[in-house]
């Protein structure tokens, strides 16, 4: 057919781009394009004896192409900080969590998350600049981007080849039925970034709710007495910005049991983290209302919008060691 005479001639430039556009954070659909080729490759192997070496040859310009456009990321991350994974997260579907989401792999798993970063939706995009800003040294973050981009390219091109006939079969039909099919897929493709588009700005909505303002916050602190303020940050946010709002205490969000045990149900709890739409502090003020807590909220902005303010910050240095987990510690001795 001539649509794998098009693959054999113009397949490795298109993987190429593909990656690359997609590892720079534009929408692009690489893992069927790398589906479509390795079905292609597999289907010509009885007429061209190069079949393996043309296979070896996308699997490389995939890799090229993954680690050039990640090494964009990695330098802006490690140039720009923070600002570089506010960026990215815009770029995401699922912004609210996927910072969030991408600390805890690295906290646990280190640059070693790029391994398998590509087959999770949205960490690649984040873990990325976050190796940057965390100071992974290049050659280190290049040898694992490569294992990474390479694992997770083989797979796709190993389902294509896998799979080749029925794929065949498919873009068969789609053949036939021309325009149709390619209007039907693009009106999929349009509802479902409408869904997760909806979704958001419904859980924006719902975060609203209860909140309280850096303004109000400020005012509160010189009650007596002053409501409890946490600071759920991960600790690798910590390290790229080692200031907390003065008062404030270290808390894990995973663990609103300990926290109630530790304050009481009576006080009024502030948590601040941040993360695009103060989402794991709303998700925790939840968890914590959900556990007797009477009164727990959300910072509006966290602790961007409290420098915006104009109010003090104080360096983590000055913040209590006993609040400060061993893992965290660890973390900045390194």
């Amino acid at each position: 057919m001539m649509s794998h005479e098009l693959i054999a001639r113009y397949g490795i430039l298109v993987v190429f781009l593909n990656v690359l556009g997609s590892s720079l954070g534009l929408p692009l659909p690489v893992l069927p394009t790398l589906i479509t080729v390795g079905a292609s490759t597999a289907l010509a192997m009885n007429l061209a004896s190069s079949t393996y070496l043309n296979f070896a040859t996308i699997l490389g310009s995939a890799v090229i192409g993954g680690v050039l456009g990640d090494l964009v990321w990695f330098q802006g991350g490690k140039r720009y900080g923070e600002r570089t994974l506010h960026t990215v997260c815009k770029l995401s579907l699922s912004r609210e969590t996927c910072v969030r989401k991408t600390e805890r792999f690295f906290g646990r798993w280190g640059v070693r998350v790029l391994i398998v970063a590509r087959f999770v939706p949205g960490l690649s995009l984040v873990a990325v600049p976050l190796c940057g800003a965390m100071a992974v040294r290049l050659r280190s973050f290049v040898l694992h981007d490569c294992v990474g981009v390479a694992l997770w390219a083989f797979v796709g091109l190993a389902i294509g080849a896998l799979f080749a006939s029925q794929i065949d079969v498919v873009f068969v039909l789609i053949s036939r039925l021309g325009w149709q099919a390619l209007i039907v897929i693009a009106t999929a493709l349009m509802l479902y970034v409408l869904y997760r588009y909806c979704r958001r700005i419904m859980l924006a909505k719902a975060l609203e709710k209860a909140r309280i303002s850096v303004a109000e916050l400020h005012a509160l602190l010189a009650n007596n007495p002053r409501p409890i303020l946490l600071d759920i940050r991960s600790a690798e946010r910590r390290m790229l910005d080692p200031f907390v709002i003065p008062g404030a205490e270290f808390a894990d969000e995973q663990k609103p049991r300990q926290i109630v045990e530790r304050y009481g149900a009576n006080r009024t709890l502030v948590i601040y983290c941040s993360c695009p739409n103060e989402v794991s502090a709303a998700w925790m003020a939840g968890r914590l209302r959900q556990a007797g807590v009477k009164l727990a909220l959300p910072l509006t902005g966290g602790i961007d919008a409290w420098r915006l303010a104009g109010f003090d910050v104080e360096p983590i240095i000055a913040v209590s060691d006993a609040a400060i987990s061993e893992e965290e510690t660890k973390l900045f001795a390194h």
